[in-house]
Order: C-alpha cells, then structure tokens, then sequence
C-alpha cells in the first residue's frame, strides 16, 4: 500500500482530517503518523476514527464506511446462547484486570473459539489503552469460569458510545456472556450505541449492522459531545 498520499498528522496537532476524505480502497484509511497520546486518541474515537497498523508499520488511522454498530438492547440472544445465560455457569465482573484481558487479546488466537474474532496489539498499542484505563476511559468486561479467566472484551466509553476495541474467548460463549452483560449494563446507564468499527460475520450474529460514515459521525456529535467518564459496576 502506497502512503505518500496519504496526510501525515503533526505532533504538535491533535487534529485530523476529515473523515469523508478517507479513501475507498483500502476503505477508510485516512492517515498517516502523529502518536497515540490520550488527547488524540480520543479526538480521533469522537470523530469515527480509529488507529490499525503493524508493528513494522508508521501509524494508520482508519474511518471505514459503512460503519459497523448497535444500540444495546438490539443484540441477539441465540437460543443456545439463552440457554447458557440461564444456566449462570460464568461470572461477569467490570474492570477487574484489564492488562489480563488487553493481553489475551493480543495473543495468537489459535486457541479461541472458532466464532471468535480479534485484533493484534503492539505494545505501543497496549500501552497506550493502559493509559487510557487508568484515566478512565478504557474499560474491560471479564468472564470467569472456575475462577479462571476465559473470555472478555476491552474498548472506550466516551458519553453515551462504547467503542469496542477486541474480544477473545477460551470457553464457548465466555465472549459472548461478556457482550450482552456489557449491553445490559450500557442499556441502564442510558448508552445510545457501540461501535463494531468493521463488518464481520462473528460480529452480525451479535446483532450489529451497517450505517453509512455519514451518519454515524453525526451522531457520534451528539453523544460524545460532554465526552463525560462512566464508572462500571
């Protein structure tokens, strides 16, 4: 991929460009450079835009469209799945070890769930949502089983949007147990939507869709606009 077109973000400016300006292929990338201090981080988060990149690469920051969301009392509960919420077999707790949960979604996935997904995560990556956490910002939801750690999901609360940033799972449904606990609990603290970031297959089974860019920025101006903090319980 070619980035001498792309715009490079000044260090000394947490600015960006504006999203409609992202390119078609690949689909929403839209620039190159700057850092991943908490200012920019989450100006980047209130305006639809979110960082992706190797480890090998400079910075790339993305806004795709369409984009990918849901309102927490849309998601789906499969009958399988409602069987296992019935049953109570996990423990779900709130912020209880988000470096654990940042880690386990950082590692290979070759023992996760076939239904699950992730993303890889640099150290700076890493760091970076340590940072934003101990502000508190960034929030992980755990699922335990015995108590041992099985599954969880980490990402942003900015106002009433939680950006979802990755899950992972080592037990059947322990990702999914997460997500709609964290939905019920978004629901009561009158959350208006999370953010999926981009389409997967794992992800539709959840309940999300597709909205243009467009629309999801505008309302990401209404609900971030106090970009207040939420305490999870």
């Amino acid at each position: 991929m070619s980035e001498q077109h792309l715009p490079w973000l000044d260090l000394n400016n947490i600015d960006f460009p504006d999203a409609e300006t992202a390119w078609e292929e690949p689909n929403g990338i839209l620039a190159v450079g700057g850092d991943l201090s908490e200012k920019r981080l989450i100006e980047a988060y209130c305006h639809g835009i979110f960082p992706w990149y190797n480890e090998d690469e400079p910075i790339l920051w993305w806004s795709p469209d369409p984009r990918c969301v849901i309102k927490p009392d849309q998601a789906k509960i499969s009958r399988s799945l409602k069987k296992t919420l019935n049953k109570n077999k996990f423990v779900v707790t709130f912020d209880q070890c988000f470096e654990q949960i940042i880690d386990a979604c950082a590692a290979p996935r070759i023992e996760l769930a076939e239904d699950e997904t992730g993303t890889w995560i640099s150290n700076d990556m890493k760091q970076a949502y340590l940072s934003l956490h101990r502000s508190g910002y960034a929030h992980s939801v755990e699922t335990w089983l015995d108590d041992k750690l099985v599954g969880g999901i980490y990402g942003l609360a900015i106002g009433k949007v939680f950006f979802g940033e990755s899950m992972f799972s080592t037990a059947t449904d322990a990702s999914k147990v997460a997500f709609i606990t964290l939905c019920q609990t978004l629901k009561n603290k009158e959350f208006e939507l999370i953010d999926g970031q981009v389409y997967s297959p794992h992800l539709e089974t959840l309940g999300f869709n597709l909205i243009p860019r467009n629309v999801f920025i505008k309302q990401l101006d209404d609900l971030t606009s106090q970009r207040e903090k939420t305490i999870f319980e």
